[in-house]
């Protein structure tokens, strides 16, 4: 099974394609989609664009992206929002089915600590999948999204797919 990981973001989104054959997990690619300054609906579709051609390009079977935290500003977490739907709306054209996690449920799963640092995340990312040197910081969270949809969403041993984060705690 391929898993396409996607850390969406208006700027930059981070992308990573991993393959799961029993328990193990081979690294495949992984990179950066950077949108140009200009009108949002430019960018948006140079998100929707880029990722449909990575689908192209490794046909994965699965997507696997990050959710949306809440900012402080609001602005910011709408743009976002707006990217986000910009890479699953790539992922669900070509009928691939699409899970998301959190930062905490991606960062529980990769690294063991809900509240690790991106260079943490970098570094388990590197030794997981074997790298010889360590993914741009999109990336690896592109990646560690994957490798948290591999394991099934695992918090504490608990897959959590089908599930989300309500008041701190998983709720169906």
């Amino acid at each position: 099974m391929k898993i396409l990981g996607l850390d969406p973001g208006l700027r930059v989104t981070g992308y990573g394609v991993i393959e799961k054959v029993g328990s193990t997990l081979t690294y495949i690619t992984c990179g950066c989609i950077k949108s140009p300054d200009g009108e949002l609906p430019d960018r948006l579709k140079n998100i929707l664009n880029s990722v449909q051609e990575v689908i192209a390009r490794y046909e994965p079977g699965e997507v696997a992206v990050e959710k949306v935290f809440v900012n402080i500003n609001p602005q910011s977490t709408l743009l976002l929002g707006q990217a986000r739907g910009a890479a699953i709306c790539a992922a669900v054209a070509q009928n691939l089915p699409v899970s998301e996690y959190t930062a905490l449920q991606v960062k529980q799963a990769v690294v063991g600590n809900g509240h690790a640092t991106k260079e943490q995340v970098q570094e388990m990312v590197k030794r997981l999948l074997k790298l010889s040197g360590y993914p741009s910081a999109d990336a690896a969270d592109a990646l560690a999204c994957a490798i948290c949809h591999a394991h099934g969403g695992a918090l504490g041993g608990m897959s959590t797919r089908g599930f989300r984060v309500k008041g701190g705690r998983l709720v169906k």
